[in-house]
This record gives C-alpha cells, structure tokens and sequence, in this order.
C-alpha cells in the first residue's frame, strides 16, 4: 500500500511522469478506431437486441419452476406459433421469462397452458403481459430525448463552469467515445437493451463528466499564472494535471467497479439474476471506458485544442529560451571550472 502512495507522490511531484498528451495521436488514432468497430458492430448484426418495451410484443413469467431449460419454453410456444422464435431467459433462480411476438387472445391461453405444464407449475404462476408496439416507440421517443437534453445540459454547464468551449468540447467528445464504445460492447454481448440499461447509460455518462472535471479542474489550476510562469509549458502542465490526478482517478474507478463487477459476475453469472445484467453490464464497461476516455482523449484533446495560441505559443518560447539559457550557462561554467 506504502508503494502505491509512492507512487501517487512521485506523480503529483513531477518525479515520475507518463507522457499522456504527447502521445495524442496514437490514442486519438486508437479511439478513432474503437469508436467506428463499435459502430459496424451493431449494423452487421442487425441492430440492436431490443427489448420487449422497444419492440413490443407478448411476455410471459413463469415462476417456481421445476426446471430451467429454455426449451421447454420455446416448444410450448412453437407449438402454437409455428414460425415464431421466442426469447425465453433464466431471469432468476427458478423463474423463467419467455417473450414472443404480439399474440391472439386464444394463442396466449394456449401458450400459458403450454407453459405450466412444461415447467410443471400451476396457472397462478404463469403470468403474462402485453407491450403494445405504439408504448415501444414512445419509451425510445424518451430515451432518445433523454440522451439529447443530457449532452446539451452538459455542453452548456461545462462551457459556463470552465469558462471555455474547448473543455466544454473535449469533455463531450470523451463522454461521447464512452458512449459509442461501450455501446459496441453491448451490442457484440447480444444483451437486451431494456430501459435499464439506457439509465445505465446516462450514469455512465455523468460518472465520464464526472472524471473528467477533476481532471479539468487540475489543469485550471495548474495554468492558472502560465503568462507569467517558464517553467512548463501549457502542454506540459495539462499533462501534469493528468499524471497528478491519475491514482484519484484509479482509485474512484475501483471502488466504482467493484460493487458493478459483482453485480454483473456473481449476480448475473453466478445466481442467474438476468433482470441485473443489462444495467450492470453498461455500468462495468462505461466506468472503465469513462476512466480511460478522460485521461486518454479529453485532456490531450484539449491540450491539443489550444497549444497554438498565441499567447500560449510565446509562453511555450519564453520557456524554452530559458531552458537555452540554462543549458548554455551550465555549459559554460563547466568550461570556466575546467581551464582554471
């Protein structure tokens, strides 16, 4: 643990240093990448795995089951519906969810009839639900809205907080690189995309705004008195920042992730808690993705936004003059020492 806190000094000090921003073009060039594999992902698998409340349709709950094959539940319905492919899931321990398209009355009782005898279970414990396709439309309606309104409010609060477009603007891009990589993610899982995972969405999002103003908020700092400052450059003192912040950042990361992480492995893969794998699986990745966006992306873009200004551009020559200066200096009293 002391060696951690070492670590964590030497960052903060200056002593030890990883070149973050310098590095821009490669990680620019590697979330470039990411972000365009995530979209070709879902548009060659089709879409999106929508859930029955985007999509519509019958769902039935089968409680108390004797046993958890899927089968079982997709012959009861094929049976009716010849041609239909259900969707049936172990959401529990001994419960059974089976979503088909929009149903007739009589081809629901038969299904449900189906069902409690397959699972061997009585008619109180098969339920059954309709989600009318006109209900699926709006709730996208929301979610769409949602995500919209979300990223505007950010925009503008950034802008007025940092006083700034360009954190504004590097904050967004790295929220949004979260947004489409770990929407890849989960289209390659093939997880249903339900209302839950969508408020696991925009939590990630605040938790990347989040990361990323701690961050900002170490740069602001540290370049606050640049005009008069020739020790570092801006982009030096942005990539300080990153490297100050840096274990904070690991450190809310992990204790983000670890509650998320049980959810996501012991509940949903050990216990079969399936209505816990959508939300948590949008969690797991954006914490990390959101961790690696701000220090990988936001910070060097912004350091990149603005290194040619030209204010900023006659600092970085003041300080490299005095590093001239110094080299030249040291080198000539070494000369001096050495002929007397």
């Amino acid at each position: 643990m002391s060696g951690f806190a070492n670590f964590g000094n030497e960052l903060y000090t200056g002593k030890r240093s990883y070149n973050f921003v310098g590095a821009k073009k490669l990680w620019f060039i590697i979330a470039a990448v990411a972000v365009v594999l995530s979209i070709i992902i879902p548009l060659a698998k089709g879409g999106f795995n929508l859930g029955i409340e985007f999509r519509g349709g019958s769902e039935f709950t089968v409680s108390n089951v004797q046993t958890t094959d899927a089968a079982l539940g997709e012959k009861a319905v094929t049976d009716v519906v010849q041609g239909s492919v259900p969707r049936v899931a172990n959401v529990a321990g001994t419960t059974m969810r089976i979503q088909t398209d929009k149903l007739t009355d009589d081809e629901t009782l038969r299904i449900k009839e189906g069902l409690t005898s397959a699972y061997g279970v009585t008619d109180n414990e098969v339920t059954s639900t309709f989600v009318g396709p006109t209900w699926g439309a709006d709730v996208t309606k929301q979610a769409l809205i949602g995500l919209v309104v979300f990223v505007l409010l950010a925009a503008v609060l950034m802008a007025l907080y940092f006083r700034t477009w360009k954190m504004s603007l590097s904050a967004i891009a790295g929220m949004a690189v979260t947004m489409f990589i770990t929407a890849g993610v989960y289209a390659l899982s093939d997880f249903e995309v339900t209302p839950s995972a969508i408020i696991g969405f925009l939590t990630v999002l605040s938790y990347s705004l989040y990361d990323t103003v701690v961050v900002f908020d170490k740069i602001r700092e540290n370049t606050a008195d640049l005009d008069a400052s020739t020790r570092r450059t801006f982009t030096e003192e942005v990539n300080l920042a990153v490297n100050q912040t840096l274990v904070r950042s690991i450190n809310t990361m992990m204790v983000a992730i670890l509650p998320v992480g049980a959810i996501l492995f012991i509940g949903a893969g050990l216990l079969g808690a399936g209505t816990l794998r959508d939300l948590s699986l949008a969690l797991f990745v954006g914490i990390l993705i959101g961790t690696a966006a701000t220090i990988f992306v936001a910070a060097p873009l912004y350091a990149w936004l603005r290194q040619n200004e030209p204010d900023l551009a006659r600092q970085a020559k003041r300080v490299e003059h005095r590093r001239a200066g110094a080299g030249s200096g040291s080198g000539s009293s070494v000369v001096e020492t050495a002929k007397a």
